[in-house]
């Protein structure tokens, strides 16, 4: 038999989707007196826009397994689980449930949800008066780079216990808004790179960059080749945010932040045109999402 909290919070989260009715009421009702004896950990359903890029926030029973394409997440013992949709997600897809003491999948209801994800269009960008050397690397370099390539891989690799995402998230710094999450770039007038992952602020060198979210440091090094400073905090599940071509870094790995902490300061360093913020946001090494979904989500009413 169906978990009665999972129904419940699918009710909950359909009605989050549109105002259509309810295709599980008939379910619901026949379980009500279930009700009584089954714990909710307290509101339940997801929050995050169902759109290419976003951040998904759910809360369900503690242990309950969700899929949503190839993001999956357990329920952690607070009930909260953290999904994502990709930048270039089909227009369907199935939202999978299933929990430790029901064996059945969403997919086995007779209605199962279908979330419509809404496509994007994203701009081809231009960049030029990027230094050559990180266009076209030098052989040479390939040692260093390979390093680095594996540094950051463990870090992005990270799984920390903790719910920093639950703070909802800040703007870790101050500036004008030079790029957006999934633009395709050309280089130096020719050579095309992969799509921008994450949001651009430009200012002076030395600006203030502060964690947007509590969190533990992955990584936190001064002179990356590509980054120049960079820095990684997980807010917990392997949601982890990169903070690149810093001129400062203030925090070591091993560090826990709190949300508004200073963790370094703007910069020029690695592949940049000017001194400016570059903030990603990946996904327990899976695939970025866009950072401004994160200063979208209201999570008010899931804690």
């Amino acid at each position: 038999m169906i978990s009665l909290a999972v129904v419940l919070a699918l009710q909950s989260m359909t009605a989050l989707v549109d105002d259509a009715s309810d295709p599980i009421g008939e379910l619901i009702a026949r379980n009500a007196p279930e009700a009584r004896e089954v714990a909710v950990p307290g509101p339940m359903g997801c929050r995050g826009r169902r759109e290419e890029g976003a951040l998904i926030i759910c809360r369900f029973e503690p242990g309950t397994r969700l899929e949503l394409g190839e993001s999956v997440a357990i329920a952690d013992s607070q009930g909260f689980a953290v999904l994502g949709i990709p930048r270039n997600a089909p227009e369907e897809m199935v939202f999978e449930i299933s929990t430790a003491d029901v064996a059945n999948s969403i997919n086995q209801i007779d209605e199962s949800p279908t979330w419509f994800i809404t496509q994007r269009e994203y701009n081809l960008q231009h960049v030029d008066g990027v230094p050559q050397a990180t266009v076209t690397p030098d052989p040479s370099t390939l040692p260093r780079r390979q390093r680095e390539y594996a540094q950051k891989q463990d870090a992005f690799n990270s799984v920390w216990e903790g719910q920093g995402f639950l703070d909802g998230f800040i703007s870790p710094a101050e500036g004008i808004t030079t790029g957006v999450y999934g633009s395709a770039r050309v280089y130096n007038n020719g050579h095309e790179g992969s799509p921008h992952w994450g949001l651009d602020w430009a200012n002076e060198v030395g600006t203030p960059v502060h964690a947007p979210a509590g969190g533990l440091v992955t990584l936190a090094e001064p002179d990356m080749y590509y980054e120049g400073g960079l820095i990684f905090i997980d807010h917990g599940q392997g949601l982890v945010s990169a903070f690149l071509h810093l001129s400062g870094v203030e925090v070591s790995a091993g560090d826990v932040v709190e949300q508004g902490q200073l963790i370094g300061a703007m910069g020029a360093g690695g592949r940049a045109t000017g001194s400016h913020l570059d903030w990603r946001v990946k996904l327990r090494n899976q695939f970025y999402v866009d950072p401004q979904s994160l200063l979208d989500l209201d999570l008010t009413d899931l804690r």
